[in-house]
């Protein structure tokens, strides 16, 4: 059962990242869509002036690849729990969507130097948005598996 809250918390936890995003760069005019930009440089659909693929095609193989990386999180985050690291309290949260924020800025800035073609973005902003956004993931991805898993202690710890 603990497998499938999980699952359930990762795609709670992603869906309110990418809704999060999706306003920020709504407000910004920055490129700040994730599963578009994955789905862009995934398929290699990069356009010849640098913006991205606005395909249905590569807008869903992107929201299945984010939604997957933010599964893979949330399990490496029960598997973290169960082995007695952490536990699933609010300051937890924070502290591990913090550190899947820095792990999530190294795995971009490298996508983006080793891709073939690279979307034409502020990659310094992205990258830092990057980290606050993996934050709000963590929070509200755990936040659901606790509330899913009926703890015996109070989430605001």
């Amino acid at each position: 059962m603990k497998l499938i809250y999980a699952i359930l918390a990762g795609i709670a936890g992603t869906a309110a990242m990418n809704l999060v995003l999706y306003l920020l760069s709504l407000a910004t005019h920055r490129v700040l869509n994730v599963p578009q930009l994955l789905g862009t440089m995934l398929l290699g659909r990069t356009h010849p002036d640098g913006s991205l693929s606005a395909s249905n095609s590569t807008r869903a193989v992107g929201y299945l690849a984010h939604f997957i990386v933010g599964i893979l999180y949330i399990i490496g985050y029960l598997a973290l729990w169960e082995s007695g690291v952490g536990t699933v309290t609010a300051s937890w949260s924070l502290l591990i969507g913090f550190s899947n924020g820095i792990l999530a800025m190294v795995i971009w800035y490298f996508f983006f130097m080793i891709h073939q073609k690279p979307p034409l973005i502020k990659l310094e902003s992205y990258l830092v948005t990057m980290v606050f956004s993996h934050i709000f993931f963590g929070f509200v991805a755990t936040l659901v598996y606790y509330n899913l898993s009926d703890q015996e202690y109070s989430f605001w710890q």
